[in-house]
């Protein structure tokens, strides 16, 4: 578990702290925090650090399961206690006597099953639906989700009480762009994962690359960068990791082009540029751009004509046009005669 816990800015070391002071009492948790900020993660390691870690962790996702069904679920049924129900069933608070409950997405839970829920937390009893014997459980409540429940009372759309036996030891978790300085190091996490998982090795990650995953704001946090990243391993092909970084441009917010505040598709655009002024504008062969940045030729072409390169200023203002591109094929040009030589095809250049 603490191996999935990649951090060392104050601001997540504050978590892992109240993670540790917590942990071996039996006190409600409420963790709280923006979507994919790893909350389920946190709540694994209060239990796995708690004296009940040899008891089950039992988790319940109270915004997945229909209001209608969710009383069963959490409490279990008798026998004939609504239609279907042809045997007993236990609910997850008995399957995790003598461990942890973990109540996800708590916020959605219905206001008719929050006094039930209320009465189970604090008499630690309850009955299951249909039955009339009484259940005793020793059960530890950590709950977690991303709504301002203190907002939700005011609204009247969530018991104050409830909140307040839920509230007990609330964590709360930054966002990945409050805690930037952890990014190199989850990004490695990330990419050893996935590597392992695909069967690659990827063993560096450009500093081009690195300085434009720091610039994206993650509305999604850690989840959002754990999909990029897989997604980035996938299409890499050499020994660096190459993303297609105008896909974090796409959700990235417009703004006014500076020094200092530049947009994704500007930081993949002069790294092209860069690597093609380095090249004399020569796309293919062994030593052309599309070797050098870890592309294919077709996927280099594509992106250079996205990002307005061939017709982009050279850095002095004036404009010039691709000078030969032997995939015409592919954007409705010419095709190559089979029978053109080889050394015909020759080597495709771009004058940037």
């Amino acid at each position: 578990m603490e191996e999935e816990l990649v951090g060392t800015s104050p601001a997540f070391q504050w978590v892992l702290r109240q993670v540790e002071i917590v942990a071996p009492t039996s006190t409600a948790v409420l963790v709280g925090g923006e979507t994919g900020t790893g909350k389920e993660l946190i709540v694994r390691a209060i239990h796995s650090l708690s004296a009940r870690r040899h008891g089950p962790c039992v988790k319940v996702n109270c915004a997945a399961i229909p209001a209608g069904l969710l009383e069963s679920e959490l409490f279990g049924h008798e026998r004939g206690a609504f239609t279907g129900a042809f045997s007993p069933k236990m609910g997850r608070f008995q399957l995790a006597n003598r461990g942890t409950l973990f109540l996800d997405e708590i916020g959605d839970l219905p206001l008719e099953l929050q006094p039930k829920l209320l009465r189970a937390l604090q008499e630690r009893e309850f009955e299951r639906l249909g039955g009339t014997e009484t259940v005793r459980v020793d059960v530890r409540i950590v709950a977690a989700t991303n709504q301002d429940l203190a907002q939700m009372v005011q609204e009247r759309r969530f018991r104050a009480d409830l909140y307040y036996r839920l509230n007990v030891f609330p964590i709360i978790l930054p966002p990945l762009r409050e805690r930037v300085e952890d990014l190199p190091a989850l990004v490695h996490h990330l990419v050893r994962k996935f590597c392992r998982q695909a069967g690659k090795q990827i063993e560096n990650v450009p500093a081009e690359v690195m300085d434009a995953l720091k610039i994206h704001d993650w509305p999604g946090n850690i989840r959002e960068l754990e999909n990029f990243i897989e997604r980035a391993v996938i299409l890499s092909t050499g020994p660096d990791l190459r993303p297609w970084l105008s896909d974090l441009s796409r959700a990235h917010k417009p703004e006014t082009y500076s020094a200092t505040n530049r947009t994704l598709a500007d930081a993949e655009r002069e790294h092209i540029l860069d690597v093609l002024r380095e090249t004399q504008g020569v796309l293919s062969g062994p030593d052309g751009a599309a070797v050098r940045l870890g592309l294919p030729r077709t996927t280099l072409v594509y992106r250079m004509r996205r990002l307005g390169i061939g017709s982009a200023a050279n850095g002095r203002g004036s404009h010039r046009r691709l000078k030969t591109l032997a995939s015409a094929a592919s954007w409705g040009g010419r095709r190559q005669s089979p029978r053109e030589p080889e050394e015909s095809r020759g080597v495709e250049t771009a004058l940037v």
